[in-house]
């Protein structure tokens, strides 16, 4: 099997380069995954850039992001939902059967409350999810984002809602950065797998120090974590799919993207 052939890197890994030169580039190097951030979707036709991404025999893994249900106002809750709702169409258009969920908080109300319309709100997106044959992927962030960027912050609690909302459309992603300081991992994990609900694996490192804890993540084998061995955890699962590279930093965006882009196949080839 090729050595890349489960390799993906999302567009924001290389955020400098445009989706075309991210493309170009990938396919080049013999990446075979590509996730979409939204933002590198801007002023395009998206019908005809899922064709440009598959002309580079690059398959479409995921879109991030959606979510970011929560807010003490209820006519912003309902301006989110439309978001997602947009979200849905362009992962159609996109050709992607996956759409990532970053489900976001408000530190003007408890956690609880942030957890309960994230909830209500997957809820209401799952008709239209299941129409256009799309996933949902709920990601549970490092519990230092607990305040804004989301409530739901250990994979028990993401499984939690998975089963809550008992929709073969909604499973969880499970992202290295955020979770390999979990004791409870390997069995979280585990039960993933059971509920046939592991839909996405992220992969970076975490650095030591971290200077920035959105935009300092790391190459695979920079930092602690066991990348290795939590790979072996969502295998052993049954997840079969792509290895995704998601890595925010500064000072990587910061180098010749080709250069970095050399740095991360090689890492993956001796850290994942």
């Amino acid at each position: 099997m090729n050595e890349l052939s489960k390799l993906c890197i999302h567009t924001i890994t290389t955020k400098p380069w445009s989706i075309e030169e991210a493309a170009r580039n990938y396919s080049a190097s013999g990446v075979k995954g590509i996730t979409v951030w939204r933002n590198a979707l801007a002023g395009r036709n998206i019908r005809q850039t899922s064709q440009m991404l598959r002309e580079h025999d690059l398959s479409i893994v995921s879109l991030c992001r959606g979510g970011f249900f929560p807010n003490s106002d209820p006519a912003k809750r309902n301006l989110a939902l439309d978001d997602n709702r947009k979200a849905i169409e362009e992962a159609t258009e996109l050709g992607t059967k996956l759409i990532v969920m970053v489900c976001g908080a408000d530190p003007s109300q408890s956690l609880e409350d942030s957890r309960k319309q994230i909830q209500d709100g997957i809820a209401a997106l799952i008709p239209e999810a299941s129409a256009a044959g799309i996933k949902l992927a709920i990601e549970p962030l490092h519990p230092m984002y607990a305040d804004s960027r989301s409530a739901i912050n250990t994979l028990a609690q993401a499984n939690d809602m998975t089963e809550a909302l008992n929709s073969p459309w909604v499973g969880v992603a499970v992202d290295v950065y955020h979770l390999w300081w979990d004791p409870n991992l390997e069995n979280e994990i585990a039960r993933c797998g059971k509920n046939n609900a592991l839909l996405a694996f992220h992969v970076c490192d975490w650095k030591t120090p971290t200077t920035d804890f959105l935009n300092d993540r790391g190459l695979m084998g920079e930092g602690c974590i066991p990348i290795r061995k939590i790979r072996s955890w969502v295998e052993s699962a049954g997840f079969n799919g792509f290895n995704e590279v998601e890595i925010f930093s500064t000072e990587y965006w910061k180098e010749d993207q080709s250069e970095f882009l050399q740095k991360i196949i090689k890492a993956y080839k001796q850290f994942v």
